[in-house]
């Protein structure tokens, strides 16, 4: 029987499908990753020692056949509705992490509103709120 993803690693799995939608997870995306997951909330209930096995666990799934589309379903799946938006703006800080956004990240953001159903209202004020966070003076 197939081991059943938790909240946290689905949400884990959201920020490293983004980080390495553009097949370069930078140094930035990957500290943000681990500073989100001591930080917010929604982490309270994860081990910080599995992050790099839930990590390994995402990439075999994006890297097998249909991998982005599954990738997509079981995080669609294992969320309650309640934190969709939650997702979404997980995706978009470790997007904008290293200042840049590149086509490939985009992408993965449109999917991931795209079967969240997320609306696009929110979306935008999700992606507005991060790039104020990450301007630079």
């Amino acid at each position: 029987m197939a081991k059943q993803t938790t909240i946290e690693e689905a949400l884990i799995y959201v920020m490293i499908m983004t980080s390495a939608s553009d097949r370069a997870m930078s140094d930035a995306e990957l500290a943000r990753i681990g500073r989100l997951t001591r930080f917010l909330p929604v982490f309270e209930d994860f081990d910080d020692e599995k992050l790099i096995e839930v990590s390994r666990d995402c990439t075999t799934l994006i890297n097998g056949p249909e991998g982005l589309d599954i990738l997509l379903e079981v995080i669609k799946d294992t969320l309650p509705e309640r934190l969709y938006d939650t997702a979404y703006a997980l995706a978009v800080e470790i997007a904008a992490a290293d200042q840049v956004l590149r086509a490939e990240e985009l992408r993965v953001l449109q999917l991931l509103r795209d079967r969240l159903g997320l609306d696009r209202l929110i979306t935008t004020a999700i992606e507005r709120a991060a790039i104020a966070r990450f301007r630079k003076a």
